[in-house]
């Protein structure tokens, strides 16, 4: 794994050295957007729609539309403020770990120790799990300020953002205002409905049906022959302006290919037999 952060957890006088890490990963399989017609990529742009141009992500700054005015702030407006500066993971209160509501869990990040000597790291792991205490913790994390529950997952302690109360809506249904009475032979019915599909919860022997039968479905089409090569889907784009939009990766092979033909044909004696035309790729057929 790669770190993507690095920082101090301080509580008090204590502080750990830390480096962050993602805690969960996706394994969905990926899919790509292409034309139905010709199995052509669909690319987006980030055009300008003043004056039509195609704007780099470098020249790209973020804005707030207040009614009839737009501030403009800039990479360097936003790197100014001081909680975007900080590299600190500052606990705020510990607090009963059952008191952290679950709704409130946003992303999940593993805190690794970022030093040789772990013993601040241990005591401080040690300490919640002795106390059974989350503590609650504020930090910046791309541009955004971070409250956070800080506990301990598998000897490890795990970072998990929060929500702000503000995020979080507020459950009122009209239809439940009301609610219709619940006979006694009626609770208890569905109580041993509950009791005959009781167990403990392993995770490992749960699996996403919907990914694996893509993936198997992916399988069989490629067995079959049924599919494109991934070169040929990628193609011209014609921007406004007749400018011309090229992937990198196609815009290389074509150098290549070019510089590969200038160099055979230069190579070649006059009268040689010229070699067989290519197969028509399946976006030309």
């Amino acid at each position: 794994m790669r770190s993507i952060w690095k920082g101090s957890l301080s509580f008090g006088l204590v502080n750990v050295p830390v480096k962050l890490y993602a805690a969960t990963e996706d394994h969905d399989v990926p899919l790509h957007q292409v034309h139905d017609k010709d199995g052509g990529r669909i690319r987006y742009q980030r055009r300008c729609e003043i004056d039509g141009e195609i704007v780099d992500y470098e020249h790209i700054a973020k804005a707030y539309v207040d009614g009839d005015e737009t501030v403009i702030l800039t990479p360097e407006d936003l790197a100014a403020l001081p909680a975007e500066r900080s590299k600190d993971i500052d606990v705020v209160e510990f607090v009963p770990s059952d008191q952290v509501d679950p709704i409130m869990f946003e992303k999940s990040y593993y805190l690794a120790p970022d030093s040789k000597s772990t013993k601040a790291y241990v005591l401080l792991r040690e300490t919640l799990q002795s106390t059974d205490r989350t503590a609650i913790v504020q930090f910046a994390l791309r541009q955004k300020t971070r409250l956070a529950a800080l506990r301990v997952h598998d000897d490890v302690l795990m970072l998990q953002t929060l929500l702000w109360d503000d995020e979080v809506r507020e459950a009122r249904f009209p239809e439940l205002d009301e609610s219709p009475k619940i006979t006694d032979a009626e609770l208890k019915m569905s109580k041993q409905l509950v009791e005959s599909f009781a167990g403990d919860f392993t995770p490992e022997k749960f699996t996403d049906d919907y990914q694996a039968q893509l993936r198997t479905l992916v399988e069989a089409k490629l067995e079959q022959g049924d599919a494109l090569d991934t070169d040929a889907t990628f193609g011209r784009a014609e921007g406004q302006g007749g400018g011309e939009v090229l992937d990198l990766m196609e815009a290389l092979r074509r150098s290549v290919e070019s510089k590969r033909s200038a160099a055979e044909s230069k190579a070649a004696p006059s009268g040689a037999r010229k070699p067989a035309a290519k197969k028509p790729s399946a976006k030309s057929a």
